[in-house]
């Protein structure tokens, strides 16, 4: 497998690391809210395409606290993996899950995390030095303690060989071809839901331009202008 291979639903699988509310406290390099958002329609890219998804946490009980409840809605099968060290790589059930995918030649890991700077890149570097694994990290489904936080470990992951995604190009990337009717129909209200201008531009051309129906059929009444005199 080569990095010139596109991202498939065939060769991906996903983990997401430590969405927990206190490790979230200390994002300081994404709005917050934007970031659940992010995180969230990449589960739920995710989910269209049948993509195999660990959720690993940290001391849930002693410090971090549970994983976002919109992300368990998601993925309420996924198997939450916990852990001590701040490093997934380090806890066998985390190796032995992705390794169980990497056999059905799902080789591409599309990790999405908390904090940017200390669980994910750890967890990265750790995981391409002991494997063949190809590490796909979603930029804007993770966060750090600050911009330059942020930015510098995603810096240093691509120095080492990890592929900065956003996670809008993973979901694109998956359908491909929008000749893929299987998936069309999902993919198009994942946008809607959670691609801000981009999901408001294909409302507006379905109803606008094809004269689709709105989504939401309003059912009050609408009232005409009427000039102030």
């Amino acid at each position: 497998m080569s990095k010139l291979d596109v991202l498939t639903p065939q060769n991906s699988q996903l983990i997401f690391i430590d969405h927990q509310p206190q490790m979230a406290f200390g994002v300081q390099s994404i709005d917050r809210q934007t970031l659940k958002n992010n995180t969230v329609a990449l589960a739920k890219a995710g989910k269209i395409f049948d993509i195999p998804t660990i959720i690993t946490t940290v001391e849930t009980e002693s410090f971090s606290g549970h994983t976002y409840p919109e992300l368990l809605d998601v993925q309420p099968q996924a198997p939450l993996l916990e852990r001590t060290s701040m490093n997934s790589w380090d806890d066998q059930k985390v190796r032995d899950a992705l390794a169980k995918g990497a056999a059905e030649g799902r080789r591409k890991i599309v990790v999405s995390g908390l904090w940017t700077e200390v669980c994910n890149i750890t967890f990265a570097l750790s995981c391409m030095k002991d494997t063949d694994y190809e590490i796909y990290m979603v930029a804007d489904a993770s966060g750090g303690t600050s911009e330059d936080a942020h930015r510098y470990a995603m810096d240093r992951m691509v120095q080492a060989g990890v592929v900065p995604v956003t996670w809008q190009q993973v979901l694109l990337e998956w359908q491909r071809d929008w000749a893929r009717k299987e998936t069309y129909d999902d993919v198009i209200a994942l946008v809607q839901e959670h691609s801000g201008a981009y999901g408001m531009g294909v409302d507006y051309a379905y109803t606008l331009v094809h004269k689709a129906p709105a989504r939401t059929k309003h059912k009050g009444e609408t009232q005409d202008p009427i000039a102030a005199e």
